[in-house]
């Protein structure tokens, strides 16, 4: 997940609530609870650019991970895309519980 991370190449989505990316965020994440997800990822990439301030990501995107504390939601967000056909979409299990401890070292 850090070589990610560092290469800039992965596409981070945060699904935790904003106040708890508050408290601290992967770098170039951006966060879509995850109880916005479907719908984020149902809106056309105007939309979804000026709502988050990204690109929306492609359906064939290899970097498309979700992450939330600990990796429930994470699990969940990534379904919900899954379903809607970002069939190579992830969860980084840890979530930013395992990010931060790591990141401290």
């Amino acid at each position: 997940m850090k070589v990610l991370v560092d290469s800039g190449n992965a596409r981070i989505i945060d699904v935790r609530l904003p106040g708890e990316v508050a408290n601290g965020h992967i770098a170039n994440s951006v966060n879509i609870p995850v109880a916005e997800v479907e719908e984020a990822l149902k809106m056309d990439p105007e939309t979804f650019k000026m709502k988050y301030g990204v690109d929306k990501p492609r359906m064939d995107d290899e970097s498309l991970i979700f992450h939330c504390q600990m990796g429930r939601r994470g699990a969940q967000a990534t379904e919900i895309a899954i379903n809607l056909g970002y069939t190579k979409a992830r969860n980084y299990t840890g979530g930013y519980k395992e990010w931060s401890e790591k990141e401290v070292k």
